[in-house]
């Protein structure tokens, strides 16, 4: 009865439509032949159902190791879709020189690397077109004196610790020699032969400290008799300062300093004490404060 059910099943045609398989796949591996030199033999094959872009195109055409490829390039443009949505097609042009300037394990190179023999140095030189546009280019002489930053060096014991309170430079050093296009090597002093002696450039600036411009502070002499002296005119105006709880009469005066005339409310107790002269000819008063 088992193996009448088993023949009927295998000859019902619905079962066929719709009966998951649970065998090994079918068909053994025919491996393509290996080409003897580049662009011998060429595979190709379509990537397809990709959201339309504006000019109406869906499908992408591969080449090379096709299953591969395709894979890696949906990975790619799944990312691309996620960020550009229908402008995907804009940045084919860059997956694509990505996939064939990256490292592959299978053979041990990037696809540009195997096929021409060499690295592509493409993005390195882009990226130098694009930093340069950031930097501005600096050089020194032997001699010179620089300043050197500090950020790097945080935590070196010798540089002092006071965190965020740190120099940003510490003390001009002097110039011994260029190192490549780059770097400069310093003379440092004793405490820091430890210390590698040579640094980018980006680390350092020119310093434009000049010893004899400094004044010392034992040669200024200060006359403690001199006196800044600023007296008020007259009264222009009264007032009354309004608090919760208090009210507190308020005058408007009129300063002769060197900056000029100047006016400012003072309270009126105080400033009577002082200035009581100011006091024998009577202001209206007109406002108040609050």
């Amino acid at each position: 009865m088992k193996a009448d059910i088993a023949t009927y099943v295998s000859k019902c045609l619905m079962c066929l439509k719709v009966k998951a398989e649970h065998q090994k796949p079918s068909g053994l591996l025919v491996q393509p032949k290996i080409p003897q030199w580049k662009w011998d033999n060429i595979t190709i094959d379509f990537v397809t159902k990709l959201p339309r872009t504006q000019s109406g195109n869906d499908t992408i055409w591969t080449n090379g190791q096709s299953d591969k490829t395709i894979q890696k390039l949906e990975d790619v443009l799944r990312a691309c879709v996620i960020d550009f949505r229908n402008g995907w097609k804009r940045h084919l042009p860059l997956v694509e020189f990505s996939y064939n300037n990256s490292y592959h394990v299978s053979i041990e190179a990037a696809s540009f690397e195997a096929l021409y023999g060499r690295k592509n140095h493409a993005a390195h030189d882009r990226r130098k077109s694009y930093t340069d546009v950031r930097c501005k280019p600096l050089e020194f002489q032997v001699g010179d004196r620089v300043m050197l930053k500090e950020s790097p060096w945080k935590g070196v014991v010798h540089f002092g610790k006071r965190r965020k309170l740190n120099t940003r430079y510490i003390r001009p050093f002097r110039v011994l020699a260029k190192v490549g296009t780059v770097a400069y090597r310093l003379e440092l002093p004793q405490h820091l032969s430890r210390v590698h002696s040579t640094f980018h450039v980006s680390n350092q600036k020119k310093c434009l400290y000049d010893e004899p411009m400094t004044v010392l502070l034992d040669e200024i002499h200060i006359d403690d008799k001199l006196r800044l002296v600023e007296e008020p005119v007259e009264i222009i105006d009264r007032g009354v300062k309004r608090l919760k709880q208090s009210r507190i009469p308020i005058i408007k005066v009129r300063w002769n300093s060197r900056r000029g005339l100047e006016f400012a409310w003072e309270r009126e107790d105080q400033f009577r004490k002082k200035y009581p002269q100011l006091f024998t000819k009577i202001a209206p008063s007109t406002s108040a404060a609050s």
